[in-house]
């Protein structure tokens, strides 16, 4: 179940961006805890790979940082085990905790640096300031910051030469038929609306929530959404499965056979997020049928 465990504001000008991340910088750390995937996606992006001495659960990419000792899910952290690899700094998602963990890993007096969480374009941009500007090299995250900027850009156009936006609706979990899906504030939400499609839970809730039937065949999604099985974990249900599910098998998913699965990695908001949106919005579109 690791991919469990990965988890839209207006996009400011990039030198707004700079002006406005954190002004901590530890370009002499060389012993690094990166916790949280997308934080330490961008630590190799920006070619400092070779600071980290150890990730978390959540970070599985670039390959090779899988043969990195593991100190633990984010959110579920111990001192203890932070501390045995000897960090001189520690880089991490806000999300992370426990809250007390943390307070433990500040009074050991080692600097951290929070890269805040969001699931939006901007909340990008400004996670590679920061990072960037906490290792010393600005420059290179500025550099990398337009090189995904121009990503998002080309996605921005894709989606206005598209048609009509189709209506998503994403399942976390399938539970002997019982289906929860996302609503607004989540990661699968966030790629969702990136990609230009519509989320069809936005409106009912925050979260993920176990939905009666009744209530996604009111929903009348053209696409259902779910992720891709990883090694470690087992498929809830082929597309088959799911669409012939009593709650789909009516809607125009259902009917239309209009089955997409994204990778856990999209859901996270790291600095692939520009081209798994892209991918997404493509498939969506194929995938869809709509007037």
């Amino acid at each position: 179940m690791k991919h469990l465990l990965l988890s839209a504001a207006l996009l400011l000008p990039l030198s707004a961006h700079a002006e406005s991340v954190s002004a901590e910088s530890y370009p002499e750390a060389t012993s690094i805890v990166s916790i949280g995937g997308p934080v330490t996606e961008i630590i190799y992006a920006l070619g400092q790979g070779a600071r980290i001495v150890a990730r978390d659960t959540t970070s599985l990419y670039p390959e090779e940082v899988n043969d990195l000792p593991d100190v633990g899910y984010m959110r579920q952290l111990s001192a203890e085990g932070v501390l045995s690899v000897g960090p001189d700094l520690i880089v991490t998602r806000d999300t992370a905790g426990p809250p007390e963990v943390l307070d433990q890993l500040r009074k050991a007096a080692i600097p951290m640096v929070d890269i805040k969480d969001g699931f939006s374009e901007a909340a990008v941009i400004d996670a590679i300031h920061t990072v960037g500007a906490a290792l010393g090299v600005p420059e290179r995250s500025d550099t990398f910051a337009a090189e995904v900027q121009a990503q998002f850009d080309s996605l921005h156009q894709s989606i206005e030469s598209a048609g009509t936006p189709p209506r998503v609706l994403f399942i976390l979990s399938n539970q002997g038929g019982r289906l929860n899906v996302a609503g607004a504030g989540t990661g699968a939400d966030g790629i969702i609306t990136l990609a230009g499609a519509e989320n069809v839970m936005a409106s009912e809730y925050q979260g993920y929530k176990i939905m009666s039937d009744e209530a996604i065949i009111a929903t009348a999604p053209d696409v259902v959404l779910m992720m891709e099985p990883t090694g470690e974990s087992e498929h809830d249900g082929n597309r088959a499965d799911i669409l012939n599910l009593p709650a789909l098998s009516h809607t125009p998913a259902g009917q239309n056979g209009a089955f997409v699965e994204v990778s856990p990695a999209a859901l996270g908001f790291g600095p692939r997020t520009a081209l798994f949106a892209q991918e997404l919005h493509d498939a969506l579109w194929s995938a869809a049928v709509t007037e």
